[in-house]
């Protein structure tokens, strides 16, 4: 946690500053990324003045408040923060969403658009061997049968050194 407190037209005091830090420290349980922040107190005449810039995920939250005793302008100004924090997490929790429902749009299309045809076969019951002779004479890359020792569906496909290759789940 990074905080950098500055104090204009008045005095540090160490229970103002503990007093800022505690406060600021109640937003981290908001905040994925570390916590950034900027807080500048300051007096003018009877106006005291808090305003805290906080930088997280790429965006700037700030706020601004000014009443008539430092203590309150810091919970208002923390207050005004939390609601801010919520409101652009909850921006990205909607973003999100929407992404991933685009994404799992975009996939099921392009496995459409990809799937040229399907096809329906019946998994003939038969030994490798005979499988074996039914591809060489068929000039296919592949067959699926079922396998009559093990009552299985096996794959025997032509790999690309005129060898074959038998899949057995």
């Amino acid at each position: 946690m990074e905080l950098n407190i500055t104090f204009r037209h008045m005095e540090t005091t160490d229970s103002l500053r503990n007093y800022a830090i505690d406060k600021i420290k109640k937003l981290k349980k908001y905040l994925d990324t570390p916590l950034n922040a900027n807080m500048v107190l300051s007096v003018e005449k009877f106006r005291h003045i808090a305003d805290v810039s906080i930088y997280m995920d790429g965006a700037i939250i700030r706020g601004v408040e000014e009443t008539g005793d430092m203590y309150s302008a810091i919970d208002l100004v923390v207050d005004k923060l939390e609601k801010q924090i919520k409101k652009h997490r909850s921006k990205i929790r909607q973003k999100r969403g929407e992404e991933q429902v685009r994404e799992n749009r975009e996939d099921t299309e392009s496995l459409e658009e990809n799937l040229i045809e399907a096809e329906q076969m019946i998994a003939k019951p038969m030994d490798p061997n005979e499988a074996l002779m039914q591809l060489k004479a068929n000039g296919l890359e592949f067959i699926v049968f079922r396998n009559s020792a093990t009552q299985k569906i096996n794959v025997l496909y032509r790999k690309s050194n005129n060898r074959f290759g038998l899949i057995e789940p």
